[in-house]
């Protein structure tokens, strides 16, 4: 029995796969071979998964896609920071010429891969990003295609939402950030990519689970981040998610009406709503939320608004990442200077706040959120 579309085999679980496996009377443990060699040593090739039965490599390759995305582009910083733009075919098998065209090109170390712009490229497109440390290896991923949210200095939402991303697709981006060259092994996992996660909540647990699984690629929890603007009610009901992984909550503005300045979605819920729905969070998993803060300059990055922050931070257990602004071609938003920076930071500390300033990676690739794939459909690529 094959079903006419084949099944992405990031979309499985041991569960799932028992019961596709089954359904093909194929032994039941089939499913735990071919995740091991997926997670656990990177193979998508049926051929290559040795311990396979002739007959079940058959069937795997007929009947499995091992991945969706087309890589569109792929840049490497100075920095060693890592972002492809993958397209994400309606149909898997559609678009060979697109598959072709993407993996010519030598990524080489110099930053760019430039990569034509074909007319049969998939229309939705995402972007994930690979943040080397000398002790982490970052994937930054996307949870939907564009994103409903709308904040006025993203180039994220700039086309509006144009979809979901499936459990399968989500991790995908992850397994593929992890067999870039020289990368080994993802350690950490952030959803700060394209979308807001808790508007794709049901696939973004789903995915959370392969990631975090012993069977999957086996991450801690503690090293699983999830970032999002916010809604109480959206928080609350992720507070009962049974894997406690990090929560982000991007804030990016001290007070009510600053923040409806810049983030449509706050129109929905005041800043003390969220931070109480945070504290639901820490109190449902004793995780220490991170409040995120995107420093505009001369918009939200003032003395006042750092004393206004400080006094939310104090109620409730958080840290505080400050984010420098990445500059989006025309949008009205600009970068601060170092001196606001570090003077926002050390007006925070003063009042007891845990406070840190995030370093700006991949600035020379367009590696803020949503900026590749602004930039290539403008043409400035």
């Amino acid at each position: 029995m094959t079903t006419a579309e084949p099944t992405n085999v990031f979309d499985l679980d041991p569960e799932s796969f028992r019961d596709w496996s089954v359904e093909r009377d194929l032994p039941a443990f089939l499913g735990d071979q071919v995740l091991r060699w997926v997670y656990q040593r990177g193979v998508a090739d049926p051929e290559a998964m040795t311990d396979l039965s002739r007959r079940a490599r058959a069937v795997v390759a007929e009947s499995l896609r091992f991945g969706d995305a087309v890589t569109l582009a792929d840049r490497t910083a100075s920095d060693g920071t890592r972002k492809l733009l993958l397209g994400w075919p309606e149909h898997a098998d559609s678009n060979a010429a697109v598959v072709a065209a993407s993996e010519s090109g030598d990524p080489g170390s110099s930053g760019t891969t430039p990569l034509p712009v074909l007319p049969s490229e998939p229309e939705k497109q995402t972007e994930c990003v690979m943040i080397p440390t000398e002790d982490r290896r970052t994937a930054c991923i996307s949870s939907q295609v564009g994103c409903p949210v709308g904040c006025r200095f993203c180039a994220s939402g700039l086309g509006g939402l144009e979809g979901n991303l499936t459990r399968g697709r989500i991790v995908e981006q992850a397994w593929r950030l992890g067999r870039l060259p020289g990368v080994d092994r993802i350690s950490n996992i952030v959803f700060m990519g394209m979308g807001e996660p808790l508007a794709n909540a049901r696939a973004v647990t789903a995915a959370i689970r392969t990631l975090n699984a012993p069977w999957g690629l086996g991450i801690s929890a503690r090293r699983i981040t999830v970032s999002t603007v916010g809604l109480p009610a959206a928080i609350r009901r992720f507070a009962e998610f049974d894997v406690p992984v990090t929560l982000a909550l991007s804030l990016h503005a001290p007070n009510d009406e600053l923040r409806r300045e810049i983030i449509p979605w706050a129109e929905y819920s005041t800043v003390p709503e969220l931070l109480d729905a945070c504290r639901a969070y820490f109190d449902s998993c004793g995780r220490e939320i991170t409040l995120e803060y995107i420093l505009l300059g001369g918009l939200n990055d003032r003395p006042e608004h750092a004393r206004e922050l400080a006094a939310h931070a104090k109620t409730l257990r958080c840290n505080i990442n400050l984010i420098r602004y990445n500059e989006v071609a025309g949008l009205p938003f600009r970068r601060p200077g170092s001196d606001d920076v570090h003077r926002f930071q050390k007006e925070l500390r003063r009042r007891g706040v845990n406070a840190h300033i995030r370093a700006s990676r991949g600035r020379d690739i367009a590696a803020a959120c949503g900026q590749l794939r602004h930039e290539r459909r403008a043409g400035t690529h």
